[in-house]
């Protein structure tokens, strides 16, 4: 017999039951908690989403045709998942919802993961092929850490890696190619080795 036989099913309230500052996120019908991100972890969500939403989304002059929120609920039934920082072309969802939605089901045409020691693993391996199987077509992972940026695009089976970047380059990265993006821009600075007396 299945070692599952009697288990409540997970369902939205087990979210809205976790604890203040915590995430919750449903997938494959597992509940996954993490706590709040680190400085670093925000740091790059918030920079990105500054970075892109300027030229993309604000502009009058720039390329525009999109929108972007950060760490927005998305309900792709009966998985629940938060990315970091998501983006919608204009062309395909032309407006945000309704101020008062709590959640969205249309499927970003980009996400980007901020990966960090308690959500790794979950990103990629749990994550990462759902956002695929919902037809999202751009994919980003960046490692404050490490300061890298990995690239990915949408192919047949699954995501395919098209760029790996780090440190402080200045690149050209799909979906927004058209403005360059400097890395260096996204991360906590080194702190001095010169500790304080």
């Amino acid at each position: 017999m299945g070692k599952d036989k009697g288990k409540k099913p997970v369902t939205y309230e087990d979210i809205e039951a976790l604890p203040p500052g915590w995430v919750g996120e449903i997938l494959a019908g597992e509940l996954y908690a993490s706590p709040r991100p680190t400085f670093g972890h925000l740091r790059v969500a918030t920079r990105l989403s500054a970075l892109l939403s300027t030229p993309f989304e604000l502009s009058p002059t720039g390329p525009g045709g999109w929108w972007f929120l950060v760490e927005p609920e998305l309900h792709f039934e009966p998985n629940v998942l938060v990315p970091d920082v998501a983006g919608w072309r204009r062309e395909r969802v032309p407006e945000p919802p309704d101020p008062e939605t709590p959640w969205l089901t249309a499927a970003p045409d980009w996400v980007c993961e901020v990966l960090s020691p308690s959500t790794r693993s979950l990103d990629r391996v749990r994550k990462m092929p759902l956002y695929h199987r919902e037809g999202v077509e751009h994919a980003w992972l960046i490692d404050p850490v490490r300061r890298t940026l990995e690239v990915y695009g949408r192919g047949v089976d699954g995501w395919v890696r098209t760029g790996l970047h780090e440190g402080s380059a200045t690149i050209r990265v799909e979906p927004f190619e058209a403005v360059p993006l400097e890395l260096g821009l996204l991360w906590t600075p080194q702190r001095s080795s010169a500790a304080h007396p």
